[in-house]
């Protein structure tokens, strides 16, 4: 028999941080309880609408939509819930909730006016808010009842016989001093009470996790005495408890039946909606993809696959098979009633390329159509590529196409406005996502509250296993992890850590942006879905997850940021600048440049190809055709992986081909027997088993799946179809199983194309446009100097010139830049970026050239100062350009410059103020001691590896010159391996088991072992390169402080070399200077004078004597004099170092 109650006031856990009520466990508590109905009424949002509605309907139980809400009126807010009595309520609850949110201020609470809530009543029913909180109820409880009764008296005339007396009964005091009142409101106004229990968790027992998660979400410790706090007593009651609670007001408890039975709506799943598409010439969707489609198949074939030496009857003849697709496809779309999406996504793409913005050829499967190519959606020939529009669009299994669209990453945001003003921007949206709490998060959050050391909580959570693919959970780890499992059992606190945790785990903790997803409506989107406003965001989003939103009939439109796409386009603009127009659809797919080069792994900044392991298999697999590198991009996944040393061997020997039946070999000869694409999976079926490809698609997605009873059903199928086709029984079960290994792990052939299309492009342009393409990829990293330095190391490895940044040459982004004579056309160089420079700002450096370009050269540093507003150049900027080297031209001296700061500014300002007032400058007359009319004082200027440090400091990274530069004449003595020779040595073949580098640390990234040791990759960095090594725990113990000493170092190091490449294991470290002191190397100091004497005199004497000679190179009248010192002396490490940075020492070379 129904409970006699039911609950109109629980909180799920979309209330952010407010509830741990998952809605699955909602469900089954109000089904245990018998409960006909419930309300979720979650704060001031209805994120969980469309999955509760879903969920409690499947289970039996009447779900009813509401949500509790602030409202505002001229003295403060206060909380009211309301409930959809049908579906005009629904709608309109919506519409007021979507409009607050959106127009609520980023740091205030969102709350509605009375006027808005009046606007959109109808179909609403009321319920008056809690003593707590409430609308009513909270100025009932503190003392204002002349406050609750007017409030009550404005509700009730905006909702009539819709509105409800709450009481609520949690044992707080507040509730005791309310409810009188509260009765004599519902009494004088005539309104039905109705009872409550504000549920936030599921029973007595989770009350501290539900505090836990209330200070985590408010940002409290539990030791603060004013913070938000819930009794125990908000859990989920039962009926009968609740029955008991208000036995001396039975109407409260019959009412909440009552109003179950007038709410008959609920949020309902709907099939795809779109917004119509308009034709221009009246046609209508259908007829309007037809006629759009056909003319763009003709243009595309003239462009891309008729030759020019074809006949009339010969290009018929190439045309057919087109055509007879072409109208294959647009019979299943118009079908299944997709023209008007297609027609809508080809229609902001084609827009997009009209205004230059860089689009992807396709991603997914979307890549299979033949209507997407003729469209301009996708940029691959189905037909040449063997790709399967029933991979993507399968007639024998309904389900909504979806293009995924790559756009140019600085230019999308332009798209998406262009798809805002054709359809409305009330009609366009977001998609919201929601934080979990995931283990190591939930354990740092609750340690916390709890108030442990944050050393001792990070260890802990250090011990979760870190896999971002399948993240571990708590439960999990205490099963893999010894050491976790120990601490819980010998320490209470950190059982009560990670009980908590556990209890926390996988809650939502935070509302945000999907990254690509939009939504396109037939109406204010508000009508269809509530929205919501992300702080971060211009556009509202909507307040259901990807999942819902889809289910609740709006179709997702994927607008993804590329980078490699504005590389490219960067790189063709470079090259325009010599003349040179390149259109990226048009490169040929064979040059035999770009495949030698992928051939020799060398695929830094390459889309796709770039990891050292992928360049290990280039170079084994030597691809010299397209389709190898479709390969490649499939199988270098795990799983899959295993295949590349098969098809790299069957490449190179044919005669280890075979296919395991004689039908398959026109499948797969393409990829030498090999089963790699899901569409090879589909055409096996149908050679095999007589399969359409249609149905193959279903037989992929069940073998993918590994339903066993779904892979029953599709195997007595192939084994008919087969044996029908000639096949033994037991062979064609054999050959099913064979089937089935491979589709397990089976690429996406269309995407895999795609892919490989960009990395081909990005390939194509290194290799025959190298200057241009690698100044676009550090114009794109510009603010990444980990990337920034390979790519450097990259133009140094290729003999490319990166010329420095300069105040009077560069750009504010990276540029390239004709060197030499004026008719050296053909020598082009990388210029360095000034916004790359730290601290100062692209907005500034813009503003910079922009003021150079206009009125010519800085001719002197007081015109650069005086030419520059203020907002250009503070004391941050020209700090930066000057360590950075940007005024060398205008004054070489960069530490005069930086100790004559105050000057320079002071003289600046005076300039600027000057200028304003129209006034001649004090300083045009002064006949000082002066660098154009400022005053400096003189400094010496930073020598060595000072300067370097600075320059370093500035740009993060090693431009004019590098550390070990100074060094490199003993590396042959200390037996230094470089980067070079290292990949020299594993690519011939000849790796040294154990052998030294010598380096500087770029990068240390520090990790905690499953056993809790640390260990850590270490990235270095040479003249020729950059290599990381791996430190475990004793290494890393006693290196630590050397590999943040920023010095050159010297490593021993063991060698392994692995399928996915070399593996450096690191040994022993010690300071370059060390090594080189223990071999007694001597020194050579250059000097333009004698004025450092002394200083080095006393240096040499505090460090000791020893078995090094020290000479002296001396410039005398133009000519080059050697001294060599007499005596032999120690020549630490220490003093190595500091003879580099002595004043007067202009350089310092090993003998």
């Amino acid at each position: 028999m129904p409970a006699n109650f039911v609950h109109l006031r629980l909180h799920s856990s979309y209330s952010l941080t407010e509830s741990t009520l998952r809605i699955k466990d909602l469900a089954a508590l109000i089904g245990d309880d018998k409960q006909p109905a419930a309300a979720i009424t979650d704060t001031n949002n209805m994120f969980g609408a469309l999955e509760f509605a879903q969920t409690l309907s499947e289970a039996g139980i009447q779900p009813i939509m509401g949500a509790q809400i602030n409202v505002q009126d001229g003295q403060e807010q206060g909380e009211i819930v309301l409930l959809a009595k049908n579906e005009i309520g629904y709608v309109n609850l919506s519409k007021l909730l979507s409009k607050t949110l959106l127009e609520a201020e980023a740091t205030h609470d969102p709350a509605c006016v009375l006027d808005d809530l009046a606007a959109w009543s109808d179909g609403l029913l009321l319920l008056t808010g809690g003593a707590l909180a409430g609308f009513v109820g909270g100025p009932a409880g503190d003392g204002r009842p002349g406050l609750a009764m007017s409030r009550a008296r404005q509700l009730s005339d905006i909702f009539r016989d819709r509105a409800y007396v709450e009481l609520q009964r949690h044992g707080l005091k507040v509730e005791k001093v309310a409810e009188p009142f509260l009765l004599d409101i519902a009494d004088q106004l005539n309104l039905p009470l109705v009872a409550t229990n504000d549920c936030r968790f599921e029973n007595a027992d989770m009350s501290q996790p539900h505090d836990t998660l209330v200070c985590i979400g408010t940002g409290c410790k539990f030791s603060e005495v004013d913070r938000p706090r819930f009794s125990p007593q908000h859990h989920f009651k039962s009926a009968a408890v609740m029955t008991a609670l208000f036995e001396d007001v039975p109407e409260a408890i019959t009412n909440t039946i009552v109003i179950a039975k007038r709410c008959s709506t609920m949020a309902m799943l709907r099939d795809p909606i779109l917004p119509p598409f308009q034709s221009a010439d009246g046609r209508s969707e259908a007829a309007e993809l037809t006629a759009q489609a056909e003319v763009g198949l003709r243009e595309r074939l003239r462009r891309h696959v008729y030759e020019d030496s074809m006949s009339a009857d010969e290009k018929e003849t190439v045309e057919k098979p087109y055509f007879r697709r072409l109208m294959f496809e647009l019979d299943v779309i118009k079908q299944m009633g997709f023209p008007g999406y297609f027609l809508i996504v080809a229609d902001f793409i084609q827009w997009a390329k009209l205004q230059n913005i860089p689009v992807g050829p396709g991603r997914g499967s979307g890549a299979g159509s033949l209507v997407a190519w003729a469209l301009l959606i996708t940029d691959l020939d189905p037909l040449k590529w063997g790709l399967l529009f029933e991979r993507f669009l399968n007639p024998e299994r309904v389900s909504m196409p979806d293009f995924d669209i790559d756009f140019c990453q600085d230019r999308r945001d332009e798209v998406i406005s262009y798809v805002q003003d054709k359809y409305g921007h009330d009609r366009v949206a977001q998609i919201i996502t929601f934080g979990s709490l995931q283990a190591r998060a939930a354990l740092r959050d609750v340690g916390r509250v709890l108030e442990m050391p944050y050393g001792q909580v990070d260890r802990i959570a250090k011990l979760i296993p870190n896999n971002p693919a399948k993240p571990t959970t708590i439960a999990e780890a205490l099963v893999s992890e010894d050491e976790l499992r120990r601490q819980r059992c010998e320490d209470e606190q950190v059982a009560d850590l990670i009980d908590v945790s556990m209890k926390l785990e996988g809650l939502y903790r935070h509302a945000s942006t999907h990254a690509a997803g939009l939504v396109i409506g037939d109406r204010p989107l508000a009508e269809l879905v509530p929205l919501y406003r992300d702080p971060r965001s211009d556009m509202p989003v909507t307040q259901f997850s990807m999942k819902w939103v889809e289910k609740a009939g709006l179709v997702k439109f994927d607008f993804l940021g590329l980078k490699t796409l504005t590389v490219l386009q960067k790189t063709i603009e470079f090259i325009a600048e010599r003349g040179i127009k390149l259109d990226l659809g048009s490169i040929p797919l064979d040059n035999k440049e770009t495949f030698e080069m992928l051939s020799e792994g060398n695929t830094v900044g390459i889309f796709q190809l770039e990891s050292s392991g992928m360049r290990d298999v280039l170079r084994g697999l030597k691809p010299d055709r397209f389709e190898d590198i479709i390969a490649v991009v499939a199988l270098y996944r795990p799983g899959p992986m295993e295949n590349i040393k098969d098809y790299v061997i069957r490449k190179h020997d044919r005669s280890q081909i075979s296919y395991m039946h004689p039908d398959l070999e026109p499948v797969l000869a393409e990829t030498y027997g090999i089963m790699i694409y899901q569409e090879q999976v589909q055409q096996a079926a149908r050679v095999l088993a007589g399969y359409t490809l249609g149905s193959a698609d279903i037989l992929r997605r069940a073998m993918g799946k590994k339903i066993q009873a779904e892979m029953d059903e599709q195997r007595q199928i192939f084994i008919a179809g087969a044996t029908q086709h000639g096949l033994q029984k037991q062979l064609a079960s054999d050959v099913f199983d064979q089937i089935a290994a491979f589709a397990g792990y089976g690429f996406n052939k269309s995407h895999a194309a795609a892919y490989a299309l960009v990395a081909y492009q990005t390939a194509y342009l290194k290799a025959n446009y190298p200057v241009e393409f690698l100044a676009a990829s550090m114009a794109l990293d510009a603010g990444n100097t980990d990337k920034l330095a390979v790519f450097r190391q990259e133009c140094q490895q290729k003999n490319i010139m990166v010329l420095p940044p300069d105040v009077n040459c560069s750009s504010s982004g990276f540029a390239v830049e004709k060197i030499g004579g004026k008719n050296d056309c053909d020598k082009l160089a990388v210029r360095y970026a000034l916004s790359a420079i730290k601290n100062v700002g692209a907005e500034a450096m813009t503003r910079l050239t922009e003021i150079r370009d206009a009125d010519g050269p800085f001719q002197s540093l007081k015109e650069f100062l005086r030419r520059l507003p203020r907002e250009v150049i503070n004391r941050r900027q020209l700090d930066g350009l000057v360590r950075a080297g940007a005024l060398d031209a205008l004054h070489a001296n960069r530490r005069e410059l930086i100790e004559n700061m105050d000057q320079i500014l002071s003289h600046a300002d005076v300039m600027r103020r000057e200028a304003e007032s129209n006034q001649d400058s004090l300083f045009d007359g002064d006949t000082g001691v002066t660098h154009d009319s400022i005053r400096l004082t003189t400094e010496a200027d930073w020598v060595g590896m000072d300067r370097l440090k600075e320059e370093f400091d500035s740009l993060g990274l090693y431009l004019s010159a590098h550390p070990l530069d100074s060094y490199a004449c003993q590396f042959e003595r200390l037996r230094i391996t470089t980067h070079a020779m290292l990949n020299e040595a594993v690519a011939a073949g000849r790796p040294p088991q154990r052998l030294n580098l010598a380096g500087s640390v770029t990068a240390k990234q520090v990790r905690v072992s499953q056993r809790g040791n640390r260990f850590a990759f270490v990235q270095f960095t040479d003249q020729t390169g950059v290599f990381e090594a791996t430190f475990f725990s004793d290494v890393l113990a006693e290196a630590n402080d050397l590999l943040d000493s920023g010095k050159p170092l010297l490593i021993s190091a063991n060698l392994r070399v692995e399928d996915n490449g070399p593996r450096l294991q690191a040994a022993r470290v010690q300071l370059l200077d060390d090594a080189i002191a223990g071999w007694h190397g001597g020194v050579t100091l250059w000097m333009e004078d004698d004025d450092p004497l002394e200083m080095l005199k006393a240096a040499l004497k505090s460090d000791g004597p020893g078995k090094a000679e020290v000479k002296i190179r001396l410039n005398i009248k133009g000519k080059e004099v050697f001294i060599r010192l007499p005596g032999r002396f120690k020549l630490s490490g220490d003093l190595r170092q500091e003879l580099r940075r002595m004043p007067g020492i202009l350089g310092v070379s090993d003998l």
